[in-house]
Formats: C-alpha cells, sequence, structure tokens
C-alpha cells in the first residue's frame, strides 16, 4: 500500500499571496489601457476635431488588429527578440511591446488628428503592440505558475486590465472636457510606465524551448496550420463549419457596438464627455464585474451551453435598448439603467463563452486553438463596426442597432441545431470541463 502524501494543493490565499499575482496585475493594466485609447476613446477625439461618422468608425477600427494576432504569435514562440533576449523570451517582448505602445501614444499625441495619415498610422501602431502584449503577457501567466494557482493570475489580471479600461475610458474622457486631447494621450502615455516597471522586476518563467530555431513557414505549420485541421479532423467538416459558423454570428451585438460608432451616439443624443465617461466607463465597468461573477455562477449551476444560449439571446438583444436613449435624449437616469443592463448580460455572456469555447479545443494545441477560435468571434461583429458609420449615416442609429440584433436569428437557429451534437460530442463527454 502507498502511504506516500499526495502533493497538497495550494489554498486560495497562497495563490494570491504568490509574487506572479502582483505581477499579473499590472500586465492586465498593461493590455487594458491601450485598448480603449485606439476605439472608443479615439473616437471621442475624432468627434471633437470634427472628423465625419463614417471615417470615424473605420480609424476607430483598428482594434481589428486584436483578432489577427494569431497571426504573428509564433514569432514570440520561437524567436527571441534582438537587444531584448537578455530579460528572457517573454519578457523580452513584452518589453518591446510595451515601448511600442507609449511611442504610438507620444506620436498620436505629436501629430494629432490635423495630419490624419500619420496619425492612423500611429493608431495602428498602438492597436499592433497592444495585441502583441496580449500575446506575452497570456504566455508568460500560463508558463509563470501551475494549473492550480491560474484562478489567482487571471483574477488580479482581469481586476488590473479593467482598472486599465477605467483610466482609458472614464478618466481620458473626463479629462478631455478640461485639458486637449493631445495631453490626455501623453497622460496615457506616461501611465503605461507603471506595468513596464512591473516587468523590468518581474521573474521570467523557467521554461525549456524544444524547437527554438523553426524557420517561420514551420513556426506557421505547427502553431497555426495543424491546430486548425486538427478541429475538423476531431468534429468532421460537416459539424465544423456549422459549429464556426456558429461562434461567428452568436457575439455580432456585443462586437458591433465596442468600436467608434458608440461614443459619437452618446454625444449625440446631447451627453457630456464628463457623464458618457462616468457611466459608461467607470460605473459601467464594475456593474460588468458583477456579471461576470453571476455568469460564473451560472455556468456551474446550468452549465456552459444552456448558459450560453440564454445569455446570447438576452445580451443580444439589450442593444435594443439604446433606442430608448434616443426617446430620451439627455436623460442620464436613462443612460445609467441601460449601461447597467448591457455590462451586466454582457459581463454574464463572458464566463460562458469563455467556458465553450475551452470545451473545443485539443489539449494538445490549446492556445493556438483557443486563439483562433476566440479571433473568429470577435472578427464579425467587428468588421460591422467598421462600416458602422456609413450605414449610420444611410439608416440611421436606430436601424444600426436593429441590424446588429437581427444577426441573433441566424445564431439562435444554429444554436438549436447544434444542441444535440455537441452535447453529445462535446458537453456530456467532458462535463467537469464543459461545466
Amino acid at each position: 500500500m502507498n502511504t506516500a502524501a499526495k502533493p497538497k494543493k495550494p489554498s486560495v490565499w497562497q495563490s494570491f499571496r504568490q509574487p506572479a499575482a502582483g505581477t499579473m496585475f499590472f500586465f492586465g493594466f498593461s493590455s487594458g489601457l491601450p485598448f480603449l485609447l485606439v476605439a472608443g476613446t479615439l473616437a471621442f477625439w475624432l468627434k471633437d476635431h470634427g472628423i465625419v461618422l463614417k471615417d470615424i468608425t473605420m480609424i476607430a477600427s483598428a482594434g481589428m488588429l486584436y483578432a489577427f494576432k494569431f497571426l504573428w504569435a509564433p514569432l514570440l514562440d520561437h524567436w527571441r527578440l534582438p537587444g531584448f533576449a537578455r530579460m528572457g523570451r517573454r519578457r523580452g517582448w513584452l518589453l518591446a511591446a510595451q515601448l511600442g505602445v507609449i511611442a504610438s501614444l507620444l506620436l498620436m499625441a505629436a501629430v494629432t488628428p490635423a495630419q490624419l495619415g500619420p496619425f492612423i498610422v500611429a493608431t495602428l501602431g498602438v492597436a499592433f503592440f497592444g495585441a502583441t502584449q496580449d500575446i506575452a503577457v497570456d504566455a508568460y501567466r500560463i508558463e509563470i505558475a501551475p494549473v492550480d494557482a491560474q484562478g489567482a493570475l487571471v483574477a488580479t489580471y482581469s481586476l488590473g486590465y479593467r482598472i486599465g479600461l477605467i483610466v482609458a475610458g472614464a478618466f481620458a474622457a473626463i479629462m478631455a472636457d478640461h485639458i486637449s486631447w493631445s495631453l490626455v494621450y501623453l497622460i496615457m502615455a506616461a501611465a503605461m510606465a507603471i506595468p513596464l516597471i512591473a516587468n523590468l522586476i518581474a521573474r521570467e518563467p523557467e521554461v525549456t524551448i524544444a524547437s527554438r530555431h523553426l524557420r517561420w513557414r514551420d513556426a506557421m505549420t505547427n502553431a497555426v496550420v495543424d491546430p486548425f485541421a486538427d478541429f475538423f479532423r476531431r468534429f468532421g467538416w460537416a459539424l465544423a463549419l456549422t459549429v464556426l459558423a456558429y461562434i461567428l454570428l452568436f457575439k455580432v451585438p456585443e462586437q458591433a457596438t465596442i468600436g467608434g460608432i458608440m461614443s459619437p451616439f452618446y454625444i449625440d443624443q446631447g451627453f457630456t464627455k464628463t457623464q458618457i465617461g462616468t457611466i459608461t466607463k467607470l460605473w459601467g465597468v464594475w456593474v460588468g464585474i458583477v456579471g461576470v461573477f453571476c455568469g460564473g455562477a451560472m455556468v456551474t449551476r446550468l452549465g456552459a451551453w444552456k448558459s450560453l444560449g440564454i445569455m446570447m439571446l438576452v445580451c443580444g438583444s439589450c442593444n435594443l435598448l439604446y433606442l430608448l436613449l434616443m426617446v430620451h435624449k439627455g436623460d442620464l437616469w436613462v443612460l445609467a439603467a441601460v449601461i447597467s443592463a448591457e455590462n451586466f448580460t454582457l459581463g454574464m455572456l463572458g464566463p460562458p463563452t469563455v467556458a465553450f469555447l475551452s470545451a473545443l479545443v485539443n489539449p494538445r494545441h490549446t492556445a493556438t486553438q483557443y486563439a483562433l477560435l476566440s479571433s473568429l468571434v470577435n472578427l464579425p461583429g467587428k468588421v460591422l463596426g467598421f462600416f458602422a458609420g456609413g450605414i449610420v449615416m444611410a439608416t440611421g442609429y436606430g436601424m444600426y442597432f436593429v441590424i446588429t440584433v437581427l444577426a441573433l436569428i441566424p445564431a439562435a437557429l444554429l444554436y438549436v441545431w447544434l444542441t444535440p451534437p455537441l452535447r453529445r460530442r462535446v458537453f456530456d463527454a467532458a462535463p467537469a470541463q464543459a461545466g
């Protein structure tokens, strides 16, 4: 009889006390800060500068680069960046990305929308380096701690990320009512120095690289082609394509309102930037955090697939609440109610979405397949957001919100069709993972 004691799992307190938990808070802040600076916050600046709505939504769709980050992710896995290699593979890439974000923000502040060409280049720079940060931070988190400690790292990362959103959203919008946008973006660039310092003193994960000198084509094959082919081998072409079609559609209403369309919409409804920043970027973020915890409890109670179906319909339909703002222009109570409902349901949609996508991946290709699937989730809505300005100018805000909700009809039909095969092959086969 083997009497050897099993390794004791770390307690919740021990998980949160590990140095990596504090590090991930600052890394989350580093990832969250640039995201809104090339989306909603940027749209305020462009609106104030007199840029037409169609161009605003196109320029503020620079965040679409985040949906394609898997294309250059193999570089971060298989190549040490010259000049940064002594910091290690993960921290070296992260430092380079942080410096890139800072430099791009400084360039945006220097050229302003008055020089639109260079300004757009700088905006794309912020988005590219921000997405590169995300790749490096995700890899760092996975490699720095064992599975039992990952929950604490995700929690502290999420808190830092949301605080970054508050700084880049609410605080930036409020400051812009009192100082110039150039100075606001200079302050945002300075704020990036905080996570940069955290990176300099952080510990590099101790991971041995099995294939350090892969050529680019081989790296792309190993990291992208093989995991994608594996998905079709496991599910078969018919089911795999149907699943991908559902993934492309079910979050369109949410993603279509993340880009540059909402900031001009709020201003056109008679709200000031201070009011918008306080309610949508400050209050709304904390309501969203409550929604995330409720969504997690819902997954535990009902399972990932049933929770996803419910919240897909509830969250997507909340876009129709924006029509109330068109009737009650300038009414802060109505704005607070709409934003509360939208952020709470959006937060609840997050956990079942993560659980659903996680249940689809092969453990041998977890990181790459999850990156690919999550990119597909976000892409269609972002494409719709790119053309949002033109649609609104042609049909009005109200029709645009109705169009985003119409995507729920084919998504709901696909959900019904997919329920039997996915329950049989994914969720019932792995209840522990699927919830």
